[in-house]
């Protein structure tokens, strides 16, 4: 069994940079244009692919999963750049830099990773000024909780292609539960977009991927030529443009989802399997990849910093979103080198040399965010 440094996929950093440039591009200038809420989408399979990958590994190496061990390591990874944001934006309102209509209860609510419920039931209102964007670290969180117990479950009755028919399975079930919301219950975007019943499947089609015919696992597996996945890939591409283009509100809040979590497998096979590809080699590029090193705290801290930059400097949309990302990707390499890297050491003395699956960075792997690792 190989070592985790030997299985390290940096072509995922890229992708992590990708998806967090995304959001922020959206978030910034063009919300019309760039679709930053794909991006969170990316983060959510990222997480579930990598997440699922560590934790079978770690059964292959062991016969058994360890929960003890890895919400240890999530708490390491995720907690502390997160409170660290909080904790600061909740001073930042209570002294008057940001206008805040913070409530203890929505401050608290992001604190026990409610955010996308209490958005959903009372708004942002009361949340600590510009950090909504938590909603999707709630759902990654509630996530994290059940899936590993999930896993378990599942791997003590099925072999990977059983367990994966049953995560799709889900998957089917979660986008049924969405044509009820939308066509029965009347409910919309405010709901369907944050709530982590509505949005569970993203993370589960990573977990498909992760558990059957895994890239970076897997690689005994005979697997189609170079043609067959170039078809693939353009097929991908272009459901993935459908469903940016096709605006009926009813399809973005139910088959969207769907459709996005399906045309991501093979974009992710290729990108891990095939990273020599001129298409997708750019992502193992140096730039690239320091984005994806950063690209969690990135994630938490653009927002505040656009904000900040639109309260007190009178600049126009360009100059301003310039200047924004100097300063996210100022403080985010300062989160990384003070801090994250620090728990990661601390992780590393705590629990010895555990085996697992990494790329360098993001907000949901094993070491590093995203995906949201």
């Amino acid at each position: 069994m190989k070592t985790s440094a030997e299985l390290h996929i940096p072509s995922l950093d890229g992708i992590r940079g990708i998806a967090a440039l995304m959001v922020f591009v959206s978030h910034a200038a063009l919300p019309r244009l760039i679709p930053g809420g794909f991006g969170v989408t990316v983060f959510f399979f990222l997480s579930g692919y990598l997440i699922t990958t560590l934790l079978r590994r770690e059964h292959a190496s062991t016969g058994r999963i360890s929960l003890g061990n890895f919400y240890l390591r999530r708490v390491y990874r995720i907690l502390p750049p997160m409170y660290i944001v909080l904790i600061l934006a909740v001073v930042l309102g209570l002294t008057g830099v940001f206008n805040s209509q913070m409530a203890p209860r929505g401050v608290l609510a992001q604190f026990a990773h409610l955010t996308n419920y209490y958005m959903i039931y009372n708004g942002e209102s009361g949340f600590a000024p510009a950090t909504s964007i938590m909603w999707s670290l709630a759902v990654e969180e509630h996530f994290y909780l059940l899936f590993p117990l999930a896993l378990i479950l599942l791997y003590r009755r099925f072999d990977s292609r059983g367990t994966a028919a049953i995560l799709a399975t889900v998957c089917g079930l979660v986008l049924l539960w969405r044509l009820y919301l939308v066509f029965v219950a009347g409910l919309g975007h405010d709901y369907t977009y944050v709530a982590t019943d509505t949005r569970l499947d993203s993370l589960l089609y990573g977990c498909i991927l992760g558990v059957w015919c895994n890239p970076a696992l897997d690689r005994s597996q005979p697997v189609p030529g170079k043609g067959t996945w170039l078809v693939l890939l353009a097929i991908s591409f272009g459901l993935l443009l459908f469903t940016f283009l096709y605006r009926s509100e009813a399809f973005r809040e139910t088959f969207r989802y769907s459709l996005q979590g399906i045309a991501l497998f093979s974009v992710f096979f290729c990108a891990v399997r095939f990273h020599h590809w001129p298409g997708f080699a750019w992502l193992e590029t140096r730039p690239m990849r320091a984005m994806g090193l950063i690209s969690y705290t990135f994630y938490l801290v653009h927002v505040p910093c656009l904000e900040l930059l639109k309260h007190y400097l009178d600049l126009g949309v360009w100059p301003r979103t310039a200047l924004a990302f100097l300063m996210t990707v100022a403080l985010s390499a300062a989160m990384y080198y003070l801090v994250e890297r620090r728990m990661a050491a601390l992780r590393r003395r705590l629990h010895g040399r555990k085996r697992g699956v990494s790329s360098t960075g993001g907000p949901a792997s094993e070491t590093a965010a995203a995906a949201h690792r």
